[in-house]
């Protein structure tokens, strides 16, 4: 066992590697070749090989066990994400931009989930049996949620940089608390419907602000302890080893939160991460010495964590009895989120007077989703199947939220390449060297 899973990772790393040649010539991201090498040697594509060709107990297979083995990499991956992502949180452009992306991530959260709802309830009065009001409710929340890494490794690959990338990021990192306050809203209200509870003032307002503003403090409070821990660490492996204790200390204390004993707090890894980044950025003034050597040290985790979230991608629901019903939806919810997210981003960036670069393509390089995403569909699936009249919702919502994934995981990256071409924030020099480098 050892052997051959160190074995199939080396045959992970050589094919992704490869992938980026094939990239390179078709002109994608790196990050799409990641996501298809995932998918194809994977569990539901190559993992067939080790499952006389069937989908039939293919995640009791051999190949299924590797990537389960290795999945604690994505939420490691994604915790260094989101420190990158906090350290673009300089103050000197809050004082710039900071209302002006408050009122963005408003509108374009708020604009994903009305879409949704609009679009997912035509679809409810014409095949109710299919499309329920609590899936429409729940699907709404799920759809504010973005995904940080595409759009991080996409910016990082072209280094891109401008008016439309510094209002991104931030955009970005604040999603991950829009999307958990309107989860919090909507989906008790979807559980009141279907009667598995109360819609109370403590579930709904109460506890979604305690986990934002615990994770929010605990983020600052280690940003700020290895901020004071760089004085008398002054080489950078020092420090980059810091960087590194921030990021498994603050995923510590998210797992540590969950416990009962805890309070049965869902704290936001992600939002603790981004805070511990800003205050790094912030606080030590040479910290950007660190943060280049520690874009180094990242790059092959990130490449592990778009292979694995490829090969996590459920192919199988396409086989089965409702494979037709979750690709409908599915369409609908990622047509609708498209058109919500353009809409709302271009009116925040209109009312806040952005540059006409941001209020064209900000929109577009919002489209990729997939680990919030589906942490909330999971969340959802498991509570709903506690719930007897709402557990086939609940698999449906999981089917659909994977299905969509696939869609933004492959489409997102080149959507957002295309926007950062339009706005003009990919340098012409980047660009020659993309295609020559290496």
């Amino acid at each position: 066992m050892p052997f051959s899973i160190f074995a199939y990772i080396a045959v992970l790393f050589c094919v992704a590697l490869l992938s980026t040649r094939i990239m390179r010539i078709i002109r994608l991201p790196n990050v799409t070749g990641y996501l298809i090498t995932g998918i194809l040697i994977g569990p539901f594509i190559f993992g067939l090989l080790f499952n006389n060709f069937t989908y039939t107990d293919i995640k009791e297979g051999l190949i299924f066990q590797y990537i389960e083995t290795i999945s604690w990499i994505s939420t490691v991956a994604l915790g260094f994400i989101a420190f990158n992502i906090g350290t673009s949180f300089k103050a000197s452009m809050i004082k710039t931009i900071g209302k002006r992306i408050v009122i963005i991530t408003i509108l374009e959260a708020l604009g994903a989930s009305i879409m949704v709802i609009i679009f997912l309830l035509i679809a409810h009065f014409v095949a109710p049996q299919y499309v329920s009001i609590e899936m429409v409710l729940t699907l709404a929340a799920i759809a504010s949620a973005t995904a940080p890494a595409a759009t991080l490794m996409v910016i990082k690959q072209y280094n891109a940089r401008g008016p439309l990338v510094n209002t991104l990021l931030p955009v970005v990192a604040l999603d991950d608390a829009a999307a958990l306050i309107l989860f919090a809203l909507l989906f008790q209200l979807s559980i009141a419907l279907a009667g598995g509870g109360n819609i109370n003032f403590y579930s709904v307002v109460v506890k979604p602000l305690i986990e934002i503003s615990l994770s929010l403090v605990i983020g600052a409070a280690i940003g700020f302890l290895i901020s004071w821990m760089s004085r008398f660490f002054k080489s950078r492996n020092n420090r980059l080893t810091w960087n590194i204790f921030s990021v498994f200390a603050a995923l510590g204390f998210y797992y540590l939160f969950k416990n009962p004993i805890m309070g049965d707090f869902e704290l936001s890894s992600l939002l603790m991460c981004m805070m511990i980044g800003a205050i790094y950025a912030n606080f030590v003034n040479d910290g950007y010495r660190t943060l280049d050597v520690m874009d180094h040290f990242t790059s092959p985790i990130y490449m592990m964590f778009f292979i694995v979230s490829g090969a996590s991608l459920d192919l199988s629901i396409f086989f089965n009895k409702d494979g037709l019903v979750v690709l409908f939806i599915a369409l609908i919810y990622v047509f609708a989120r498209v058109i919500g997210k353009w809409t709302g981003a271009f009116a925040g960036s209109t009312i806040t007077r952005c540059e006409p670069q941001v209020k064209k393509y900000l929109g577009f390089a919002l489209v990729p989703q997939a680990g919030v995403a589906i942490g909330l569909a999971t969340t959802a699936n498991v509570l709903f199947s506690a719930i007897p009249s709402m557990a086939r919702a609940g698999s449906l919502i999981m089917a659909i939220i994977l299905t969509s994934t696939l869609v933004y995981e492959l489409v997102g990256p080149m959507v957002t390449k295309f926007a950062l071409s339009k706005a003009g924030e990919i340098p012409k020099v980047e660009k020659a060297a993309v295609q020559n480098n290496k």
